[in-house]
């Protein structure tokens, strides 16, 4: 395997690189939040490794930068999930060239999965859309989820406020690819397209309980050569099912649907846009857009507390002797995880009560 270098050098000259800025240890945020308004790729780069550092310093730096980012630019984020095989990188390159083609400029954010042996990940989608990253209105960031669950990484909602603030019109989301827990990248996007492969058999029963309830638009992907007839039965399977799970406020008559594609063939991908815009549209003449990025804010809120609340206790001397302590008792059968949880946080519980 070649270094890092040569597969970025492979990959082509409109790639953006993670390791961007990494060394850097001084940022003039104003300077670069004027750079990524006004489009500059390399700047939008810096600005998402920043983001996604984990050092307490650069997360000050990267906090000062989305406030003077501000929230003025919109685009249409679209989370796509679906089981690892059925297509995603080839459904983003080729329905990202079709937007390209029209004009717009989309931005790419792939997740891929982090071994949870080594924490090391392959973020090999650029490599994998070889047209759309030479494409310069495109912009391919690949991500390491770092063991967070929900297929996406921690960063990657402030990633598309970045974003959208250096003028993209749509931004996709490709999450990890690994099933039913995928339900966070909802969280973060306007529509949640769910692609899937015809002939799945027990693919149906498996995700309908979890993304296929979340999914506004269903695409059965590789619908072309022997496959097609099945794609379309597939298709029809699906249809059926999306009926009886659920009928949601935020759909209007007709949704969700599900579509047949093929993204190796570049088929179905303008009807698939048609149906994406018409959803959008109703969306935002209802007040649901904007209704659900703010209870969207709200869920990344409490999470970010969440976090935050633990990297304190994670903080504190004492705090972090117990919990290892405990950890290791239950390690060895002595406690049960409930119990020894109780017990460390009886003396947080403690001196809160006593402050109230």
């Amino acid at each position: 395997m070649g270094s890092r270098v040569d597969l970025i050098l492979r990959a082509g000259p409109f790639l953006a690189d993670p390791y961007e800025g990494a060394m850097s240890t001084t940022r003039d945020i104003p300077a670069l939040a004027d750079a990524i308004k006004s489009g500059e790729r390399r700047a939008l780069a810096r600005a998402i490794t920043l983001v996604e550092s984990g050092r307490a310093d650069h997360r000050a730096e990267a906090l000062d930068l989305l406030d003077r980012l501000g929230t003025d630019r919109q685009a249409l984020r679209i989370g796509l999930s679906g089981t690892p095989g059925v297509g995603k990188s080839t459904f983003i390159e080729s329905f990202g060239l079709m937007l390209t083609g029209m004009g717009k400029r989309v931005a790419v954010l792939a997740v891929d999965p982090s071994s949870a042996r080594s924490g090391g990940s392959i973020l090999g989608d650029k490599t994998r859309m070889d047209q759309l990253s030479r494409d310069p209105n495109a912009f391919i960031r690949p991500s390491p989820s770092q063991s967070q669950l929900g297929g996406v990484a921690r960063r990657s909602r402030e990633a598309v406020a970045l974003c959208e603030a250096a003028g993209f019109d749509v931004v996709l989301i490709e999450t990890v690819g690994v099933g039913q827990s995928e339900t966070v990248v909802a969280q973060m996007a306007d529509l949640f397209v769910l692609l899937l492969a015809p002939a799945g058999g027990d693919e149906l029963q498996g995700v309908k309980r979890g993304i296929m309830e979340m999914a506004d638009l269903i695409l059965v992907n590789k619908a072309d050569g022997e496959l097609k007839s099945q794609a379309t039965r597939t298709c029809a399977d699906y249809a059926g099912a999306l009926r009886l799970l659920r009928k949601r406020p935020q759909d209007p008559e007709g949704f969700p649907k599900a579509l047949t594609i093929s993204a190796l063939e570049a088929n179905g991908l303008s009807a698939a846009w048609d149906e994406m815009q018409t959803l959008a549209d109703w969306r935002k003449d209802q007040g649901i857009w904007a209704a659900t990025r703010e209870a969207q804010a709200g869920f990344w809120f409490g999470e970010d507390v969440r976090h935050g609340l633990l990297s304190l206790l994670q903080s504190d001397p004492q705090m972090a002797a117990a919990v290892a302590s405990a950890e290791a008792q239950v390690k060895a059968g002595a406690r049960t995880p409930a119990a020894a949880a109780a017990e460390v946080l009886a003396p947080l519980q403690k001196r809160l009560a006593a402050n109230s």
